[in-house]
């Protein structure tokens, strides 16, 4: 009687197409098949471009022009989707298909506030009243794990966090009890212990509601957590798919096995992470021309300190206009004091909305401080600052969309802090520094030509370190520089950071929530709590030997691919 359910998702013989410039037809998913039943979380993961999202899309009926569906069929429910149109009648987005998106700020409306966005699927959809939508619109910030949600509900999204933003998000999904909902890296920007409560109540949903969810992800440890099936993805095609257990502890096709052995263990330091056999000579080439520019441009490892904040504090405040009134202050960073010494790689945790962000805004002249200092290469820090402190300290976003200019090319926002800084003769030399940039993150060149928009959010994070690089800074300051990325592009980027470390005695300031990507990149760690450094030690130290409960409890709940799978077969032994 189960079999006869019918699932909530089913895809057959799916290929989506786009028309390229010189005629030809890119085939982004070619002839997948892919199965949902209702209580079911499939994973779908690969590489930055193989397809994942383009399939969330496709079943959404959200693909930009000129992408199309070629051929093939998606039924929801029970109920087939028109290929031409990509549209099904009965079925409708936001209802009965959940969207959780994988770049929060482009999702949400920055015009409207938190409470006026959950509302609004609610009262179009669920003929509530307005009282009623807000009941259940904080109830569902409260089920995300968002703090003090009433005062949130009234905030703009600029006002929140990059893991708040992504929590309204996920809770906006949910807004109506959808039967279907698809997950694109729903836990991206979120720590692991915010991450920890989202994986449960995207589990629970399943279970308790029988919702089905397509999860897209990149993040080996989410899959092993809570995925019951996994379908692995290249180049558009489906290379290997069935039980998740049984495709993590013994993949057949050689791209699953080099993408499993390409997650960062979490219990032991490598000096390099192991990549993908099949690197090009060109991307090596590249990486090497990187290396040998960079050389030289920052001082050597002498133990001396490249960056010193000493009791750094942040406020943001609202000036009241009403006699007698205080005016509102929030107290972002408190007291924060730390140092990066020339050549280290220097990281900072915590949960979303710690001030972990605020602090590198603060640092790189984006955010005002309220008072301390900050001493970059024995110069004091002061709003306005010269041409010689903007080349030698630079950022990678952590939105890369946001950071990148939606009207440049590619080689021309790759190749403009180039020309800005004179670090090339003409706008041809920039071009092939930006040409070199991209495959040595691992683009092609010709990749220069297209437009931001022509990339998935992994392509655009490459795009973005690359952008940072070229100027040559003695001091890079990195908000989670590989959340979006794959885990073997993941393992690329940060062997390449860390031989600009070793070769070059680049700095870096590292800001990440992957504890484990942390446990491989750093020298010594501070972990955030409130806005406050709660603990701060050598990354050997930090991990073996946590002292602070706090710590210790962000290491009990970061997921660990290796610790999952030897949990699971104890628990099948017994």
């Amino acid at each position: 009687m189960e079999n006869a359910t019918p699932p909530v998702l089913d895809i057959r013989n799916l290929r989506v197409e786009y028309p390229l410039a010189n005629g030809e037809l890119l085939a982004a998913v070619n002839d997948i098949d892919l199965t949902i039943q209702p209580g079911e979380i499939h994973a779908l993961v690969g590489e930055s471009g193989a397809g994942k999202t383009t399939v969330g899309n496709a079943l959404m009926g959200l693909l930009q022009a000129p992408g199309r569906i070629a051929s093939g069929s998606i039924t929801i429910a029970g109920k087939p989707i028109n290929i031409r149109t990509g549209r099904t009648e009965g079925i409708i987005p936001g209802r009965d298909v959940g969207a959780i998106f994988q770049d929060p700020m482009t999702s949400l409306n920055p015009l409207f506030t938190v409470e006026s966005q959950l509302c609004e699927g609610m009262l179009a959809h669920l003929k509530i009243g307005r009282r009623e939508a807000r009941a259940r619109a904080l109830d569902l910030m409260k089920a995300v794990g968002i703090p003090e949600p009433e005062r949130r509900l009234g905030n703009y999204p600029h006002q929140l966090s990059g893991g708040q933003r992504q929590r309204v998000v996920i809770a906006t999904a949910l807004a109506c009890g959808p039967r279907l909902i698809v997950a694109d890296e729903p836990t991206t920007a979120l720590d692991v212990s915010v991450q920890a409560q989202i994986l449960k109540l995207i589990r629970d949903l399943a279970d308790e509601r029988r919702v089905g969810v397509l999860l897209v992800t990149h993040n080996m440890g989410v899959v092993a957590e809570i995925a019951d099936r996994v379908t692995i993805m290249q180049n558009g095609c489906v290379v290997e798919s069935g039980l998740t257990r049984d495709v993590l502890t013994a993949p057949k096709a050689p791209y699953a096995r080099t993408l499993i052995a390409a997650v960062p263990p979490i219990d032991i330091r490598l000096d390099r992470l192991p990549v993908p056999s099949e690197e090009t000579k060109a991307t090596l080439d590249a990486r090497e021309s990187v290396r040998a520019k960079n050389t030289g441009t920052a001082a050597s490892r002498n133990g001396e300190a490249a960056l010193t904040v000493r009791n750094l504090c942040v406020e943001y405040g609202q000036r009241s206009f009403i006699p007698g009134r205080k005016a509102s202050v929030f107290k972002a960073v408190k007291d924060v004091s730390f140092e990066v010494r020339r050549g280290e790689i220097f990281g900072l945790v915590g949960e979303s909305g710690c001030g972990k962000t605020t602090v590198a805004n603060t640092i790189a002249g984006l955010v005002a401080q309220s008072s301390g200092t900050i001493d970059f290469q024995g110069t004091a820090l002061t709003a306005r600052r010269d041409k010689s402190v903007r080349q030698s300290l630079q950022m990678v976003f952590q939105d890369p969309y946001s950071a990148l200019n939606p009207r440049l090319r590619i080689n021309a926002a790759i190749a403009e802090p180039i020309l800005f800084y004179r670090l090339a003769s003409n706008a041809a030399e920039a071009r092939l520094d930006a040409e070199t940039l991209l495959e040595a993150v691992g683009l092609p060149a010709q990749a220069g030509t297209r437009f931001a928009h022509a990339f998935s959010g992994g392509q655009r994070q490459r795009i973005a370190i690359a952008r940072a690089l070229g100027p040559r800074p003695s001091l890079l300051i990195c908000d989670e520089p590989t959340s979006a990325l794959d885990v073997s592009v993941q393992a690329q980027i940060l062997n390449l950071l860390k031989d600009l470390r070793d070769l070059a005695g680049l700095s870096m300031l590292f800001i990440s929530h992957d504890l484990a990507v942390i446990r491989q990149m750093c020298d010594r760690v501070a972990v955030m709590k409130g806005g406050e450094i709660v603990e701060l030690a050598d990354t050997e130290t930090l991990f073996s030997a946590p002292a602070h409960e706090y710590t210790r409890e962000l290491l009990r709940l970061a997921p660990s691919l290796d610790r999952i799978l030897s949990r699971q077969t104890k628990e099948v032994s017994l």
